[in-house]
């Protein structure tokens, strides 16, 4: 795996960036590649999405961050009450867990709800400096200064996810992990 190489996957809510983050680690994992970082996983309640959970990959420790019964938070997104104390309870400790320990990190997401927590924001950017091997999820339409600055790295692959190539945007990332073109 090629040290330093950034990727960010971008894409519009509910567009499958998870989905090929999730395709992407199972595939590098069986390679032997240790990943670390946090992970956005959707709840699903009677069939539909009523939130999500931020998740440590490495011990599987998860918090509800943003849902719909969370109707006292101060933070909403969209239909979602937001508890950003689970985004820095758990997924900014899984991310400066994986800068320490992990041979490929993961964020998911860079978005627009994350991006309300300061510390979040100073984590990434040590990513985003750092020399490991990184894939970022990132909200496609936000104005975020950080979002912009990703997006105007030079040394930042960003990929977009589709319908058309969801199913093989995994197998791209791969060979670009490996520094294949």
């Amino acid at each position: 795996m090629i040290m330093n190489i950034k990727i960010g996957i971008s894409g519009i809510p509910g567009s499958g960036k998870t989905q090929a983050l999730l395709e992407i680690i199972k595939m590098i994992e069986a390679e032997g590649v240790v990943v670390g970082g946090m992970l956005s996983i959707p709840i699903i309640e009677d069939g539909k999405r009523s939130g999500f959970y931020v998740e440590n990959w490495t011990s599987k420790e998860k918090a509800v961050f943003a849902h719909i019964n969370l109707t006292d938070s101060k933070i909403k997104y969209e239909r979602y009450g937001v508890d950003l104390s689970a985004l820095e309870k758990v997924g900014i400790p899984a991310i400066e867990y994986a800068l320490e320990r992990s041979d490929l990190i993961v964020i998911d997401e860079v978005g627009k709800i994350e991006l309300e927590s300061e510390p979040f924001i100073e984590v990434v950017k040590r990513v985003i400096e750092s020399d490991k091997p990184t894939i970022l999820t990132l909200h496609k339409k936000s104005r975020n200064p950080l979002l912009q600055e990703i997006r105007r790295k030079d040394d930042i692959r960003i990929l977009e996810v589709t319908p058309i190539n969801i199913k093989i945007l995994p197998f791209k990332v791969i060979k670009l992990l490996n520094g294949e073109h």
